[in-house]
């Protein structure tokens, strides 16, 4: 008796006792798109000393950590993103101009001696606080040259604060301060300036008490200037920190407010419990007692994916929530594949049993199975490596979403169900009868591809309607791509578009993209800098009352310019990918027709939202790419059955076995679209307006997709094969136990 299903259950029960326990002991850790926060990014740039390769940029962001730890922030994030790039996540820190000026100043502090007054139109003179111009030294000492600094005030020394600052070399700065007592009080000689970023911040005289060449001893001082505790705190900062090797750039911020993140949390945790109650109930009505211990296994998936994510240290972002709900949908089309193809193997010879039917059809879906995910992971890769921000959270969630529903499947499931299956009749167990709809299909057998020419006019037909779109109304870049700060505020009062455009351009912007929705207002403008975004918030106020800053993101034009040019080679890549994978798998014409028909899917989406509006940027390549990943899995269903058909009837025109690939796939095909959809209804009801738009996108393309599977995929490949010089495939030879030789016996 074979010891498969005991190690299987063994496993299963390992692989949940495991999940179990990393869920409950590892504190997810939340993005700033749901816990609030800012998100820069910088980009180093080339000085005339010092080049901005990857040693340069790591240097750089040692400074940019000890200026956030200096800041007080809670868990701060701060890493390198290629070669020249450094991503800043500082969360609670709400004020995006406070988190820049303080963390991306390029910060070059020195201390100079005065050599004299400057003469009339000396360029390299330097006014004083007062204004006098002063010609300096080099510098004596050089910010890399403090060891520390602070805040300081002492109410007996009077109101206000200063800097107290530690010198590394106390020799050296005794020695500057003593040449500087040797000039007469009054004398700018016998002044030390500090100079932040080429402006004198402070130009003390040395104290008439320091006699010449004595100098002040103990390494230490303290900078003066009139400031607030706000000045003092941030050029402590900049000072602690030290010096920025070479020149930064910001390209790139994001600031979400914890209202919107705990906002988004409860509508992706709301669509997850409906979506998933909507799949659960359908699952159980479809297949019954089996779809019963699917949904089961459902729960099991998504336990492990959560507990995988946890313990990798993933960040939770708003995208990356809906490719886990949506993985969910996804996760039933392996249990569908099973499910449909054991009710395929019990209906043609039932004698043989349920279990023995339901072990077939694990075997044969396999190669379904296998098939249709490699193409998910291939996109989810591609999101990974070529997007960038949150949408790379998708893809690394939607990759373990794939993973772990293959565990969910052939492992949980199929524990759970060979357990009981031996214990209950067909009927119960849901794998008695192929279904109404295979059944009026079969009696039918209607001949689908006889009209193959006329699917391929009206696909085609639908495919310009969609991209005249593209001429008529043109695409709606999101600031991803274009470049610009988009910023969204909540107010008080329900504030109509009309008005808020009045607003905004009374406050100096009349070209900004200003729209409204019940109590929400957005305005989008290729260049507006952080006071600006202050003004129209104050002109909002004047009009709708409190006003609260939910959303604030900027995009650098190179590196939208860079994203825009990153979106068009992740799809490029994607159907480069997905035809040499097909190829591989099948033959080439298989998957040129399944290239074809996905080019019609995505024409379609990106018509559909030419014609709507709707913002292209970084959640809708997310949702490109997920439709690339799903369109080509259906496909190669499909052409996974054309296989097996035509290699069981080499002497019959393809027509015919695509014919009933189709028909006999189509259950399936219907089944998993649903079970996908229902997700994404519950992400459309529940979800914000990004969710919202997701939503849509994939909506549009799993009911092409489908639709396209049979009416473009199957005609184009019949149509291709006329040109395909390769035999029709071989039946799969079957698999012959070997002989023991000798009984085994030892003497």
């Amino acid at each position: 008796m074979s010891r498969a299903p005991l190690w299987r259950a063994l496993a299963a029960f390992a692989v949940i006792a495991t999940s179990l326990f990393l869920a409950f002991s590892t504190e997810p850790r939340l993005g700033l798109d749901l816990r609030g926060g800012t998100q820069l990014v910088f980009e180093t740039k080339d000085s005339p000393t010092v080049k901005a390769d990857s040693e340069a940029t790591d240097r750089a962001l040692d400074v940019l950590r000890r200026r956030a730890d200096a800041l007080g922030v809670v868990d701060p994030t701060l890493v390198r993103s290629g070669e020249k790039r450094i991503i800043v996540e500082l969360p609670g820190v709400l004020d995006p101009q406070q988190a820049a000026e303080v963390i991306g100043r390029t910060a070059q502090l020195a201390f100079h001696s005065v050599e004299g007054l400057a003469e009339q139109g000396d360029k390299t003179a330097l006014p004083d606080e007062s204004g006098q111009p002063l010609k300096l030294t080099p510098p004596v000492i050089s910010g890399d040259g403090i060891t520390d600094a602070a805040a300081e005030s002492d109410p007996q020394r009077g109101p206000g604060w200063w800097v107290s600052v530690q010198f590394r070399d106390a020799a050296a700065w005794q020695k500057m301060t003593g040449e500087a007592a040797c000039a007469p009080a009054g004398d700018p000689k016998r002044r030390v300036v500090i100079v932040l970023d080429k402006e004198i911040i402070s130009s003390p005289q040395v104290d008439p008490s320091v006699p010449c060449r004595a100098g002040i001893p103990g390494g230490g001082t303290d900078i003066t200037g009139s400031f607030t505790h706000e000045e003092a705190n941030e050029l402590a900062v900049l000072i602690k920190g030290g010096a920025l090797p070479l020149p930064m750039d910001l390209v790139e911020q994001r600031t979400v407010g914890p209202t919107l993140g705990a906002d988004a949390i409860e509508a992706s945790a709301k669509a997850a419990v409906v979506g998933l109650i909507a799949t659960t109930l359908f699952i159980i009505i479809v297949y019954r007692l089996v779809g019963l211990l699917a949904a089961i296994a459902l729960v099991c998936y998504g336990l492990i994916a959560y507990a995988v994510l946890v313990a990798m240290g993933a960040t939770f972002t708003l995208p990356g929530l809906a490719g886990f709900v949506l993985a969910i949908g996804m996760a039933v089309d392996a249990n569908v594949l099973v499910f449909e193809r054991a009710r395929e193997e019990y209906h043609q010879a039932p004698a043989r049993g349920l279990k023995t039917a339901l072990d077939r059809g694990f075997k044969f879906a396999w190669s379904a199975i296998a098939d249709s995910n490699i193409t998910t992971l291939i996109a989810a890769g591609l999101l990974f490596w070529l997007a960038s921000g949150p949408v790379k959270g998708f893809g690394v969630t939607l990759g373990i979403g794939v993973l772990a529903s293959l565990v969910s499947a052939m492992v949980i499931t199929r524990a759970l169900t060979q357990l009981v299956i031996n214990r209950i009749g067909p009927r119960i167990s849901g794998l008695g009868s192929i279904g109404s709809v295979r059944t009026w299909l079969t009696r039918k057998n209607p001949q689908l591809m006889s009209a193959r020419k006329l699917w391929l006019i009206v696909a085609g037909g639908i495919a310009v309607v969609a991209l005249a779109g593209l001429f008529s109304r043109g695409l709606n870049f999101g600031v991803e791509f274009t470049g610009g700060r988009i910023v969204e505020f909540g107010t008080a009062q329900p504030l109509s578009a009309d008005k808020a455009r009045q607003a905004v351009a009374q406050a100096g912007f009349p070209n900004a993209v200003v729209q409204s929705s019940g109590d929400g207002v957005s305005v989008r403008a290729g260049a507006l800098t952080i006071p600006e975004v202050a003004k129209i918030e104050a002109a909002l106020e004047g009009q709708a009352g409190e006003v609260t800053k939910q959303r604030d993101e900027f995009i650098g034009p190179s590196l939208g310019e860079e994203l825009r040019r990153n979106a068009l080679i992740a799809l490029a890549v994607a159907v480069a990918a997905q035809l040499a994978y097909l190829a591989f798998r099948f033959r080439w014409s298989f998957g040129a027709a399944a290239v074809i028909a996905l080019l019609v899917d995505v024409s379609v989406v990106i018509g559909l939202f030419a014609w709507l509006g709707k913002p292209i940027d970084g959640v809708f390549l997310a949702a490109m790419l997920t439709v690339v990943g799903y369109s080509v899995n259906d496909k190669v269903v499909v052409f996974d059955r054309v296989r097996e058909l035509w290699a069981a009837r080499r002497k019959a025109p393809l027509s015919e076995a695509v014919n009933g690939a189709i028909l006999q796939t189509m259950p399936r095909t219907v089944n998993t679209g649903l079970g996908a959809l229902f997700i994404l209804v519950a992400l459309a009801v529940f979800g914000g307006d990004s969710l919202r738009d997701f939503a849509i996108a994939l909506v549009a393309g799993i009911v092409v997709g489908t639709l396209s599977s049979s009416f473009v995929a199957g005609p184009m490949a019949i149509v291709l094969g006329r040109f395909d010089g390769q035999s029709p495939p071989e039946p799969p030879k079957p698999r012959t136990k070997r002989s023991r030789e000798g009984s085994g016996a030892v003497v």
